[in-house]
């Protein structure tokens, strides 16, 4: 049988890790080894440095710059796998995602609970909203007000971009209805804290540190192979949003830009599932 032949950036990469071999290779061929007034170490420096080389001419800094990028880009790729690989292996109303035992999502078979020795389904007793009461002054928690009752079942994508409280610009997509169920967000609608993206949520990027991390969440499964840019794909219907601006964000979806003082950039996007639950 033949071996899977290893995908583009698995080629790269390991071609990349192999540069130092290759610069000792290079300059052996070259007889440095042999001078006893050169070490090794300068051997290395003139390699690196393009002598007698044809080709692009790779520093060091920017060496590691592109592992760094490449090694992020595979993490989201396996990341992507995982989930995909777990979701066909749940076959008895078992969240796919990590986050289900997590935040305590039930089975998805509603007969479960009357089935059971013919104990009485019980209800979830209705929940306060956090943002009731609060004098909200500002059009993002307005937004968010507005949006609190309807996102118990994940219908909405925020987007933000900001500063946090080290001045590094961050930036992020969040799933609504997951951070509801993992956060307090009374200290948001009481102005108590901002809401900021986390490594943890959909899509996370530090501009000053260059971390970039991808989640799937029980609602949303993250697509970051994509070419044209990031995808989300809604998990009860299965309907995918595109957050590129620059197109439509997709079927039963749509995208609000925000005006607010509290954010650089505030966008909110929402999804209609017409599937029945």
């Amino acid at each position: 049988m033949k071996k899977k032949a290893p995908c583009g950036i698995h080629l790269v990469l390991n071609g990349w890790c192999r540069l130092f071999a290759l610069v000792d290779a290079v300059a052996e061929a070259l007889g440095f080894n042999v001078l006893s007034q050169m070490d090794e170490s300068l051997a290395r420096q003139l390699v690196e440095l393009g002598y007698r080389g044809t080709g692009e001419v790779v520093k060091r800094e920017d060496f590691e710059a592109r592992k760094a990028a490449i090694e992020i880009a595979m993490l989201a790729e396996r990341t992507q796998k995982k989930h995909t690989e777990r979701g066909r292996d749940t076959g008895r109303g078992r969240s796919s995602s990590p986050w289900g035992a997590r935040c305590g999502t039930q089975s998805q078979d509603p007969g479960i609970m009357t089935r059971a020795k013919g104990r009485r389904s019980t209800t979830e007793p209705p929940r306060t909203l956090t943002s009731a009461g609060k004098d909200l002054q500002d059009n993002f928690l307005k937004a968010l007000a507005l949006r609190e009752e309807d996102n118990r079942n994940g219908k909405t994508v925020i987007f933000i971009r900001d500063r946090n409280s080290h001045g590094q610009e961050v930036s992020g997509y969040i799933d609504y209805a997951h951070r509801l169920k993992i956060e307090d967000f009374e200290v948001y609608f009481s102005g108590k804290r901002r809401l900021l993206p986390k490594p943890t949520d959909m899509s996370f990027y530090n501009w000053d540190s260059h971390i970039a991390v991808c989640n799937s969440t029980p609602n949303y499964q993250v697509i970051a192979d994509n070419p044209e840019g990031l995808l989300f794909k809604y998990k009860r219907d299965r309907k995918i949003l595109n957050v590129d601006p620059k197109t439509l964000p997709g079927d039963n979806s749509t995208r609000t830009p925000i005006q607010t003082e509290l954010y650089i950039q505030a966008v909110i996007f929402d999804h209609i599932s017409r599937r029945k639950t």
